[in-house]
């Protein structure tokens, strides 16, 4: 996910983490009646396919459709963006870089740029690779003149040319190295510094240094025309078909597309790392490990958490119509890959870490169902959860959408006449019975809290 959406409501940072509940289970069970229900009754995609590695045994299942022009079914050879997977490849390519001695993890990321750029520095500490690489350059998640002329396509025309003024012109809030913060900036801005030093575009660079190496043919920005033909239509989170997305100089974050099955061969250098240049990246991108929270900690690319007795290493990716996990346990080596067609990355990524270790908890499945438009209706106003944090309802018909404060409109779904549920964030909505025609109150549920807000006049 490389743009990673956070939605604020009540004052609270929303995960993305939808949940839904069906019994715990292993990949080799019921896999093919869990993604049967995540498609026809819980609706949060329109195709996924989930793929394992037992051994030399693989395992592909897919349900669902693509949505393709040509029709073709959802198997281990559909494409599907990656997103922000594509920000392990990169931190790949960064310790590869390490190790043919091209590169230092101490070298400040300014060492390798135009004279012209100002890279920022906090209190004479520069940003080094290795910050970019572990999510702790103290840059922010995205630069602030990041502007996109066509938001369907929003990284398309963000330039080399912007990013130095960017950099130029920012001054850090936090030491390089101490501070924790999700880096699309970080990994675009690494994935240029690794193009600029190798003198080769960041496409060549993860082609001839991983996917050949690993037999990866269909890891790729660039579609070949096969790839093209087994492209799977990406989805919004209402499943409204969506464009692509296209990067320039952000590439690192999340431009790469990718199938199970090559994904697949990239698991199983992760869990048999033999001789090479491609493992022994692997294995000092894993080395450095530097705290997030939640018993959660970051290495080079990878998100690493110790819970419930095991060690998880894994990554999630989302643009604007897809979601994708792989990972895999590092004590039991059980793993997954998901690849989905729509925008349910936190459903996707729930789903991912559960199947990988059935005490991580599963998603929540929520049942939507029609509710009569007049009752819709008492539902529209504006509750003040705080002096400055509103939720605008607005019904259409039989639909029913809430805006926050400062943020965008985004539609909710009814679970009965009260209750309703954000497909793009964990969170809920009940309102009261309406009184007198309308409804006096209603409470936002989000990360275990219960917010009431009452109708203003």
């Amino acid at each position: 996910m490389p743009h990673r959406r956070s939605v604020l409501l009540g004052g609270l940072a929303l995960s993305l983490r939808p949940a839904w509940g069906w019994a715990q289970t292993s990949p080799e069970q019921d896999v093919a009646a869990i993604l049967k229900e995540r498609v026809d009754v819980g609706r949060e995609t329109l195709g996924v396919v989930a793929a394992f590695l037992d051994s030399d045994r693989r395992s592909v299942t897919a349900y669902g459709q693509a949505d393709s022009a040509n029709n073709r079914p959802l198997d281990g050879d559909t494409v599907f963006e990656i997103g922000s997977i594509t920000k392990v490849f990169t931190a790949l390519l960064f310790a590869d870089m390490v190790l043919r001695g091209e590169v230092a993890p101490d070298d400040p990321a300014a060492k390798f740029l135009p004279g012209s750029v100002r890279m920022p520095e906090f209190e004479g500490a520069p940003i080094t690779l290795l910050d970019l690489a572990t999510y702790t350059s103290g840059l922010p998640r995205m630069p602030s003149n990041f502007a996109p002329k066509d938001p369907k396509n929003p990284y398309v025309d963000y330039t080399a040319e912007r990013l130095y003024d960017y950099l130029s012109n920012h001054k850090l809030g936090f030491k390089p190295g101490k501070h924790y913060e999700y880096a699309n900036l970080g990994f675009g801005l690494l994935g240029h510094i690794l193009e600029l030093r190798a003198g080769r575009s960041y496409e060549e660079l993860v082609v001839s240094r991983i996917c050949a190496p690993l037999g990866m043919d269909d890891t790729r920005i660039t579609l070949s025309s096969s790839m093209q033909q087994r492209l799977a239509r990406g989805h919004n989170m209402g499943l409204a078909p969506v464009a692509n997305w296209d990067f320039s100089v952000l590439a690192g974050a999340g431009a790469l597309r990718s199938t199970a099955n090559d994904l697949l061969k990239f698991l199983q250098m992760c869990l048999e790392p033999k001789d090479g240049p491609v493992a022994a990246a692997q294995k000092l991108a894993l080395a450095e490990r530097r705290p997030r929270a939640d018993q959660r900690d970051v290495a080079s690319g990878w998100f690493v958490a110790s819970r419930f007795g095991d060690e998880l290493v894994w990554k999630d990716g989302g643009t604007a119509g897809y979601a994708t996990f792989i990972g895999y346990s590092t004590k039991t080596r059980r793993n997954c890959i998901l690849l989905s067609n729509a925008a349910d990355y936190g459903p996707n990524t729930l789903l991912g870490t559960h199947l990988v270790n059935a005490a991580y908890p599963p998603p929540k499945l929520r049942r939507e169902v029609a509710v009569d438009p007049a009752v819709l209706a008492t539902y529209a106003g504006r509750y003040e959860i705080s002096p400055t944090f509103i939720l605008t309802v607005r019904p259409d018909g039989g639909r029913l959408y809430i805006q926050a404060t400062a943020q965008a409109e985004f539609e909710v779904y009814a679970e009965s006449e009260t209750e309703f549920f954000y497909r793009v964030v964990n969170a809920q909505v009940s309102f009261d019975r309406p009184e007198g025609g309308v409804a006096p109150s209603l409470t936002l549920h989000q990360n275990g809290k219960h917010m009431p807000g009452k109708r203003l006049p």
